[in-house]
């Protein structure tokens, strides 16, 4: 299995080598791992790496349930699915992105960040109508209907266990996330560009993480699903201004998505965690029961954060109104200096309504061509 066409080859276990055939090496991981499963003696230990594990069976209404919740064990699990990422990673990029830019002729910095948008485009899309599923049909939102449909938040928290649709979407986020750490090197992003891809990848991982380990699965799923829609919107901006340089409109779109994301996020902390969780009945941080009702360390994690993507929007859109005046000043003075600049006479006549006239205001004779 080929994942890119091998103009060159390199080297066993030399840089160039391991980076050209980083997705075949985890492929042969993840057969391995499977591989596993066909034999009784390793089959336990296999599973560990494909299936989320901590299952209880409960009784409820409907009958037997299973359910999850978390533990050690999810290491492995994520560090498989982290394997699936990276050869995910690859097929988007092999037999999707590689045939757009072949058409497209990009520069290397646009070859770059086209490549970036483009992988994030797919992700947010399959993650926000994942999202969306799962808050429609599997948690609990669906037997909340009735009420105020930001109840369910903060209803019976701690939300200990989990279904497996919740459960192995954040163990897939996580895996994703991480896997993003790695490609910064197989991908050989630009040392400047590092920085800021470093950046949004701990804010994901950071904020994922806790909501899986502090219990607000159901805050963590809708909030998820609000941040990859608005996402969503800016990186198709994005890949449609690499093809068209005057495709501006989309990104004044995404801008007002943006802060609508923003403040919903803000209201939905606030009512979810300084509102709900406030008045539950078992405040307090108990690692045991697994509560973690500690309101004000959340809330100034979220509201730092959001705080901080508001104040580098407010900083982009200053900077682009900015450029934007300073290229319109320049197109004025250009347009004005050509209007009025003297028209050049020639050295035998003048130009008169469009007419070259010689200095006795006779036309010069034209010459004849020769048919050939």
């Amino acid at each position: 299995m080929a994942f890119r066409r091998r103009n060159k080859s390199y080297p066993f276990f030399s840089q160039e080598f391991l980076i050209q055939n980083h997705a075949d090496i985890v492929f042969s991981l993840v057969i391995f791992i499977l591989i596993g499963l066909m034999f009784e003696s390793t089959a336990k230990t296999a599973i560990l790496f494909i299936q989320p594990q901590y299952n209880v069976t409960t009784l409820s209404p409907d009958g037997e349930a299973t359910l999850y919740h978390y533990g050690w064990k999810d290491c492995a699990t994520v560090v498989f699915y982290f394997f699936i990422a990276i050869i995910f990673h690859a097929v988007v990029q092999e037999y999707l992105l590689d045939k757009v830019i072949r058409r497209l002729h990009l520069s290397k910095s646009k070859n770059t960040k086209f490549n970036e948008s483009g992988q994030l485009c797919v992700f947010h899309l399959v993650s926000s109508v994942w999202s969306f599923y799962i808050l429609i049909t599997v948690s609990d939102f669906k037997k909340t209907k009735h009420k105020n449909c930001t109840h369910f938040l903060w209803e019976n928290y701690p939300h200990v266990h989990l279904r497996f649709q919740v459960k192995f979407f954040y163990l897939t986020q996580l895996a994703y996330w991480l896997h993003a750490l790695p490609e910064l090197y197989f991908q050989k992003v630009r040392k400047e560009e590092i920085s800021r891809q470093l950046q949004y990848i701990s804010l994901y991982l950071l904020h994922i993480a806790a909501a899986y380990l502090l219990n607000m699965s159901r805050l963590g799923l809708v909030l998820l699903f609000l941040q990859y829609v608005s996402e969503l919107g800016f990186h198709i901006a994005r890949l449609f201004y690499f093809t068209d340089e005057n495709h501006q409109k989309m990104f004044d779109m995404w801008a007002v998505s943006f802060v609508f994301t923003r403040m919903v996020t803000l209201t939905l902390m606030f009512l979810a965690v300084g509102f709900g969780l406030a008045r539950a009945e078992n405040p307090g941080l108990d690692i045991e029961a697994g509560n973690f009702n500690t309101v004000m360390s959340v809330l100034l994690l979220v509201c730092l954060t959001q705080s901080w993507l508001l104040w580098k929007f407010i900083r982009f859109q200053l900077r682009r109104w900015r450029e934007f005046r300073h290229e319109q000043a320049i197109r004025k003075k250009t347009s004005t200096k050509q209007a009025l600049r003297p028209i050049k006479r020639d050295s035998f006549g003048h130009h008169e309504n469009g007419v070259l006239k010689a200095e006795n205001g006779t036309s010069p004779r034209t010459k004849k061509l020769k048919s050939p």
